[in-house]
């Protein structure tokens, strides 16, 4: 079996043993689904297949978050609204988005990912990256991986994957890129800066809109002249990144794929949501805020974790004016009323000057907490309540028992669009609708 320790089977997942002569070449695969959202609806639903359609969140306002490639080659793009989709492609579907569907979905296909190497990092809904390098040796080579994943996703789910193989996690990524829809890309090392010489700096991960700005303005449009451009130039531009930026324009990244479990210790707890409509009333947005305030102590709980400040973010109506304030208490909380009552508090000391579009409530400054019953009777009444009632929510869903003030809206309290902090596991796996 070459230089790989036999395989141990552990609950169902492969397990492999580096070996002591580990190789220095790492080999990464970045999985990227394809229009994911778009793909499970037209597999849930035939009549949807081979046409044009757009998935939106619950809002009537909410912008298109995917398309299908149908929808794509007629100029429909992510973040447009309904209208605009509507207006380059009138025979636009629109699809209402069905969060569980999809977060249900990328949980057994990172379970796919398991099935060929424990070295799993799930970067979003739909991306991940998998460190092959120890798997090599039992499955043969990258690209047999590689098929073997994008035909057991196609089996099970009737969907597809574009899958980039290099030898870090940067170059991984840029590789399932480049062949879209089902592509597979191998991106080898001794090819490294034959690609890089002229391809642009915005399709590198972590260049975005604004880094690309003032990258051009130095001159550089090209990962080549990122890469060959004089370290102490970028470092006064750019403070301590700047060593980072002419690594990444070089195709360099030393930076591990981090398993479920092995994450760096998580320092908050939040939730943000885009409501459906802009309010002003003081009542409706008290209520959003307690609504947050419950998703975000449910996960606090959840995970055993308390946290002494409070933060709250508002954006307002215009879309550009926002701000965030936040306080520290002298105890650490968890429960959903404490955090609540904090984040009121901390609204109470603004006068809103535009009715509110987006609210967010974070908790950190955290600790993870032992195990033990308050002292006074009225406080463990209330930790009993909020234990079962956490218990029935993780039975049947969040806010099958929640505060009465929140029955009213329970069906409408803001945009149903999954967070960029949603994991397939752990702390970050946030309960979507």
């Amino acid at each position: 079996m070459n230089w790989c320790s036999t395989p141990q089977i552990n609950r169902g997942r492969l397990t492999v043993n580096a070996p002591n002569n580990m190789p220095d070449q790492r080999t990464i695969l970045h999985i990227d689904m394809n229009a994911f959202f778009a793909s499970v609806e037209q597999q849930v639903n035939p009549e949807l297949r081979g046409k044009p359609i757009a998935v939106v969140g619950g809002g009537g306002r909410t912008v298109i978050t995917t398309s299908s490639y149908e929808a794509r080659a007629r100029g429909v793009k992510t973040g447009m609204a309904v209208w605009e989709g509507k207006k380059v492609c009138p025979e636009l579907i629109i699809v209402i988005g069905d969060n569980r569907k999809y977060t249900y979905t990328s949980g057994k296909i990172n379970e796919i990912f398991r099935d060929f190497t424990p070295e799993v990092e799930a970067f979003s809904i739909d991306e991940s990256w998998l460190d092959v390098t120890h798997s090599l040796g039992i499955f043969g080579s990258a690209e047999t991986i590689a098929s073997m994943i994008k035909a057991r996703i196609r089996h099970s789910f009737g969907i597809t994957c574009s899958i980039g193989i290099a030898p870090n996690k940067l170059l991984a990524k840029l590789a399932s890129d480049m062949q879209k829809p089902d592509g597979l890309t191998v991106i080898a090392p001794e090819n490294v800066s034959r690609v890089l010489e002229r391809l642009p700096i915005k399709e590198l991960c972590g260049i975005g809109k604004k880094m690309q700005r003032h990258l051009n303005m130095m001159s550089i449009y090209t990962c080549g002249e990122l890469g060959r451009c004089d370290e102490g130039r970028l470092t006064r531009k750019f403070g301590i990144i700047g060593p980072r930026l002419k690594q990444m324009g070089q195709g360099i990244d030393e930076s591990p794929v981090v398993p479920f479990g092995e994450e760096d210790e998580v320092k908050s707890v939040g939730h943000s949501k885009t409501l459906e409509r802009d309010i002003d009333d003081p009542v409706e947005i008290r209520r959003f805020l307690l609504q947050l305030s419950e998703m975000v102590g449910s996960r606090a709980r959840k995970y055993n974790v308390s946290g002494k400040t409070i933060h709250l973010y508002v954006r307002y109506a215009d879309f550009f004016s926002s701000w965030g304030k936040q306080t520290t208490l002298k105890n650490y909380i968890n429960q959903s009323d404490d955090i609540y009552k904090t984040a009121l508090s901390i609204l109470g000391t603004v006068e809103l000057e535009q009715p509110v579009r987006l609210l967010g409530v974070c908790l950190s400054n955290l600790k993870h907490q032992a195990e033990q019953l308050p002292l006074f009777e009225e406080e463990r009444k209330k930790l009993f309540a909020t234990q079962a009632m956490d218990r029935i929510n993780d039975r049947f869903g969040s806010m099958a028992v929640t505060f009465g003030s929140l029955l009213m809206d329970k069906e409408s309290a803001g945009s149903h669009v999954i967070p960029p902090s949603w994991r397939p596991d752990g702390i970050k796996n946030v309960d979507v609708k």
